[in-house]
């Protein structure tokens, strides 16, 4: 390929401007390391409503220096509190305390939008190039040249794909294509003008096919979500997961026995604040075998890791992913390097490390959640009486197990 069809040289190329691409760009950043997010859509992919974000996710962006920031928008959960899956009712709680065994513990619902755009804001301008679809990727010598589809052609060190579930980097690595677990999920955000009155707590209700929860973002917002079995939806209904109106019907149809404040969430729901997806994973051997990283090619977030939102940790361990491998890359750019070594190598072995440090930590993370929601939604009577004399009662400290993780800070030794 001759030169001067390259359109621009890019020390670091990230693709996807979501969760896990913005935040690894800001930890680049944060080290004084310049990178260019490639976004395939016009502006911020804010879809999505909210997320609930726990303890492993807040170090994180304390790490990036916008923990507090995005603290002032949302509210700090308590605990939980599970209906009984005979009656609807919210017969149980666990709370949060802050001097017992949950000491330390964080978890708080933020939206979308607020999340991604405080990361964004952080980045200088330039940052994020909008409308910019990768087409292809090749290779130029130990170079990674990165073709868009209007025809542009960058050509960079290192490239890092965040482009999600359906992620090109991903497949250019070799990675199987994530599968479905045979389960959907309807999503909702709710506003209250005068306060919602719901305690900061973690409401939810499983069993018999149906996993229905809900949390306050703050005083006036509520996003809950429903994750079903589509073989539940009546074969007649042929449009319903791109009707809002038949996915409001169909949930609260599976809610009736809760408590009529839940079922007024969903019922007080603009139809434009509901969203449907099915749920995907990655095998978790795929994630603890497969080429996560090659070279000076790597994947992050959900191009590396989707999974079920059965313990909330999707957007959590990007969150980490994009620490690690901020502190990586900075290492091979800012360490003082041997004679033996030059850059691509170091490059190279950042990246293996980032990997050796990730493998374990999202194949946990994927399986652990993919059995949860298994066990959750299970119909079985067998694992339904599990459910109901066990289970119940280990979700939380299960979840908050999962969630007590510390990917460490940003600090890069003999930079130069």
């Amino acid at each position: 390929m001759e030169m001067n069809h390259i359109h621009e040289d890019v020390d670091i190329i990230i693709v996807g401007a979501g969760l896990a691409g913005l935040t690894t760009a800001l930890a680049l950043y944060r080290l004084g390391l310049k990178s260019l997010v490639l976004e395939s859509s016009n502006s911020l992919r804010i879809t999505g409503f909210a997320l609930t974000l726990w303890t492993n996710a807040w170090r994180a962006l304390d790490v990036v220096g916008v923990g507090d920031t995005l603290r002032q928008k949302s509210t700090q959960m308590k605990g939980f509190k599970y209906a009984s899956p005979d009656t609807g009712l919210f017969t149980s709680a666990q709370t949060l305390d802050k001097d017992g065994k949950f000491k330390g513990y964080e978890s708080r619902c933020i939206r979308r939008k607020d999340l991604l755009e405080t990361i964004a804001s952080e980045l200088p301008p330039g940052t994020i190039r909008y409308s910019s679809k990768v087409a292809s990727i090749d290779a130029l010598c130990r170079f990674k040249l990165v073709h868009l589809a209007d025809g542009s052609i960058f050509r960079t060190k290192v490239l890092i794909g965040c482009d999600g579930v359906n992620s090109v980097v991903a497949k250019w690595l070799g990675l199987e294509m994530p599968v479905s677990v045979g389960r959907s999920s309807i999503r909702g955000l709710v506003e209250f003008p005068n306060g919602s009155g719901f305690d900061p707590m973690f409401y939810v209700n499983f069993g018999g096919g149906l996993r229905f929860g809900f949390r306050p973002v703050d005083d006036k917002t509520v996003y809950w979500f429903c994750t079903f079995n589509p073989s539940q939806i009546p074969s007649y209904e042929e449009d319903w997961h791109v009707n809002p109106t038949k996915m409001k019907q169909f949930v609260l149809s599976r809610i009736n026995k809760m408590p009529q404040e839940a079922q007024d969430l969903v019922e007080q729901t603009k139809l434009s604040s509901i969203s449907y997806a099915p749920l995907k994973f990655r095998l978790p051997w795929n994630v603890l075998f497969g080429s996560i990283v090659k070279d000076n090619v790597c994947v992050a977030g959900d191009a590396l890791h989707p999974m079920t939102p059965d313990i909330g940790q999707g957007g959590c361990s990007s969150l980490e992913d994009s620490i690690v491998l901020g502190r990586c890359l900075g290492e091979a750019f800012l360490k003082q390097p041997s004679e033996q070594e030059d850059e691509f190598e170091r490059i190279k072995k950042g990246l293996e490390k980032y990997g050796k440090e990730r493998r374990w930590r999202c194949f946990s993370l994927v399986s652990v959640a993919y059995c949860v929601g298994f066990i959750q939604e299970n119909k079985g009577m067998i694992i339904s009486w599990l459910r109901k004399v066990w289970f119940s009662s280990y979700t939380p400290s299960l979840s908050l197990k999962m969630a007590n993780f510390d990917c460490g800070n940003l600090f890069v030794e003999s930079q130069t």
